[in-house]
């Protein structure tokens, strides 16, 4: 169950399809076998990043002070952003980070991994989950969630043009637009259920 409680609130928030084209874009000029490389280091760096806010997230929650409720809200945000940005279709990276990103030859970790694809929003997911989990069977179905999301991530990356080519850049951004729509449902959920929490 909380395998696919992790996969399925992480899927449509790191959304690796949307994060298909910026990688060709980043690699357009990489031979098949360098790209093939930074697909798989992408991945990994996205399950190591995921896995270890999952594993010290309730530590920092506890340090900190900070509730539940309050995480979840905060959560919201970050995630209505992110989906804001996807409707609108406003690129999650400033020109100057872009060009940045174009300029690097290794893009694995940024700004693939962060903040494409483990972003904030999946961080707080992730953090979110992390207190919701009390015995280490649920930490391992957790954790199972996001293996499952890098080998996707790393699919999508591999086999990504072809999907690229099939739907155009006018039905990646129509994909991407229905997926920040149910990206925005998922971050009023998360406000709703924080404000819950804190009335209690």
């Amino acid at each position: 169950m909380f395998t696919v409680k992790a996969f399925g609130a992480l899927f449509p928030i790191a959304n690796p399809i949307g994060a298909v084209a910026f990688f060709y874009s980043l690699t357009a000029e990489d031979s098949p076998k360098f790209r093939l490389i930074q697909a798989r280091k992408t991945a990994l760096n996205v399950t190591a990043v995921l896995i270890i806010s999952f594993l010290v997230g309730k530590f920092i929650l506890s340090f900190l002070g900070i509730s539940l409720g309050v995480l979840r809200i905060a959560g919201g945000l970050i995630v209505a952003h992110t989906a804001w940005e996807m409707v609108t279709a406003h690129p999650r990276l400033t020109k100057q980070e872009h060009q940045e990103a174009i300029d690097k030859e290794d893009v694995s970790f940024t700004p693939m991994a962060i903040p494409m694809i483990s972003g904030p929003g999946a961080i707080g997911v992730v953090i979110g989950l992390s207190t919701q989990t009390h015995h280490w069977i649920e930490q391992l179905g957790c954790i199972t969630g996001i293996l499952l999301l890098g080998l996707l991530v790393y699919l999508f990356l591999v086999l990504g043009e072809p999907l690229i080519e099939k739907f155009g850049a006018t039905g990646m951004g129509a994909f991407n637009r229905i997926l920040g729509f149910l990206i925005l449902a998922i971050a009023v959920q998360l406000i709703s259920e924080g404000v819950l929490e804190l009335l209690k």
